[in-house]
């Protein structure tokens, strides 16, 4: 059974190619999916919830970041 993860990534990488061939770029692409993402947990997750994963995914932006938690 394929993980969530590669069936996700198969689509996403599916349809950066489409669009590309249309002109759209890969941004623009991420962008709209962020609006079917949204879509999806206001569904049945809290507004508050939702904002406070965003939030933590902010903070984690940077993959340099060194963190308190993490070891040297």
């Amino acid at each position: 059974m394929a993980s969530i993860s590669t069936i996700v990534k198969k689509h996403v990488e599916a349809a950066v190619a489409e669009a590309a061939e249309t002109g759209y770029s890969r941004e623009e692409v991420a962008r709209s999916m962020m609006s079917f993402v949204m879509q999806i947990y206001r569904e049945n997750r809290p507004i508050e919830e939702i904002a406070e994963e965003l939030r933590y995914i902010i903070d984690n932006l940077d993959p340099d970041e060194q963190y308190a938690f993490m070891r040297p």
